[in-house]
């Protein structure tokens, strides 16, 4: 899915996932592409019907009323989108007495992977929700002769799902036995320890097998060379090992560290790339080079065609609005935090200036960095480095293609 398309698509869900019904009467609509329009046109004019029914006078009449204004929108398709789609309609409450009908037709990016009428409190998006999971995976496991790590790389998300630790003596017996038999023991041992390493990793990782892409094995030597000759994993995950890789620690961390050191075997995961970029970035910004960041910065940049790869925190929540002075009608654009209803005066006649257009910042800055032909980047909060574009540089940075004199 592309980027934008997944951080629009992210951003509906959020916003639907604040709607609230005073009953049971938000009504959500899965249609799958394969489904006749006219038999669920059919069964929706049997659920008007049945809908009578309802005791509470309030939940009857809304329910009936999205009923209708979801039959309307009907007549207007022969048949399902490409991917199908997705009907809410109902009356939410906005609090303090105050509610508002809504309907909306979302076309979502993957197949609808059902037919569903659902009515409740809130509207029913887990499967929209799925649509949002990465959907490749790789397996992780680290291990020495001490400990174990077992974890998955979602995307840009590392997981970590099982841990172990062994009774493997030290390397120095005891006294009174031979070093023969303590060398027998110690492998018996390990042999042990292994077989309890892959039955944990068979355990983690088979849930995932249909995307499963490959298995990163990390460690010490001659470590991770034994474990994987030893065949311990089930024969499905032993042939996904797509390399090894030596790590120093084998504890969660070194999950982490196993990634970076297999960061060629993973050139195009969304993770290494976001890395590079962000490490670019950062080189560019101490060496006071070809680097901007924070909203106002970055935007002069955007407006001159100096931008070549614009770099948006996925989770920065702000948004642009212009106001306009009721009286002598100056406009006036201020970015906001998401939903803050501050007020602002104009200057000159000091009455309250009137919202006359809201957009996310994100969007906005995505669709001027595409005018200029800049290429944009959402970028994660999962790694350090992301977590700094938000954290330490305001969530918006831009690698330049030139820097105009004198700035």
């Amino acid at each position: 899915m592309d980027s934008k398309l997944k951080y629009e698509f992210r951003r509906k869900l959020e916003e639907l996932e604040k709607y609230k019904g005073r009953g049971t009467e938000l009504i959500t609509l899965y249609i799958p592409p394969d489904k006749n329009i006219a038999d669920v046109s059919g069964q929706l004019r049997n659920e008007l019907s049945q809908a009578q029914n309802i005791k509470s006078k309030q939940t009857r009449t809304h329910v009936i009323a999205g009923l209708e204004a979801i039959l309307q929108r009907l007549k207007f398709y022969r048949k399902p989108p490409e991917n199908g789609m997705v009907i809410i309609s109902g009356v939410i409450d906005l609090g303090g007495g105050r509610e508002k009908h809504i309907t909306d037709i979302i076309e979502p990016p993957e197949p609808v992977p059902l037919y569903k009428y659902h009515c409740d409190s809130t509207f029913y998006l887990d499967p929209l929700r799925d649509m949002l999971v990465e959907k490749k995976v790789y397996g992780l496991i680290v291990l020495d002769r001490r400990e174990a790590a077992i974890g998955v790389l979602k995307g840009k998300r590392i997981e970590p799902l099982a841990y172990a630790t062994s009774n493997v003596p030290g390397k120095h017996r005891q006294g009174g036995q031979s070093s023969v038999r303590f060398e027998r023991l110690r492998e018996i041992a390990i042999h042990e320890f292994y077989k309890r390493i892959g039955e944990k990793a068979n355990e983690a990782l088979l849930p995932y097998r249909e995307n499963l892409i490959g298995i990163l094995l990390g460690g010490p030597s001659p470590t991770k060379e034994e474990f994987y000759e030893g065949g311990y994993l089930h024969h499905e995950l032993q042939k996904k090992i797509i390399g090894l890789f030596d790590v120093s620690y084998t504890d969660e961390s070194g999950l982490y560290e196993l990634v970076e050191k297999a960061s060629d075997a993973l050139h195009e995961l969304d993770i290494m790339r976001e890395k590079r970029l962000m490490n670019r970035f950062l080189r560019e910004v101490v060496n006071d080079g070809s680097a901007a960041y924070g909203e106002d910065e970055v935007r002069k940049y955007l407006e001159m065609g100096a931008v070549d790869i614009l770099l948006i925190s996925e989770d920065l929540r702000h948004e642009r609005v212009r106001f306009r002075c009721p009286v002598c009608g100056e406009t006036m654009d201020l970015t906001i935090v998401e939903n803050s209803d501050k007020e602002f005066f104009c200057e000159k006649d000091s009455v309250k200036m009137e919202e006359i257009e809201r957009k996310d910042v994100i969007l906005e800055l995505a669709e001027l960095a595409e005018q200029s032909g800049a290429k944009v980047e959402f970028i994660s909060t999962d790694s350090e480095e992301g977590a700094m574009l938000k954290n330490a540089f305001g969530g918006i940075g831009a690698i330049l293609r030139f820097k105009p004199e004198g700035w």
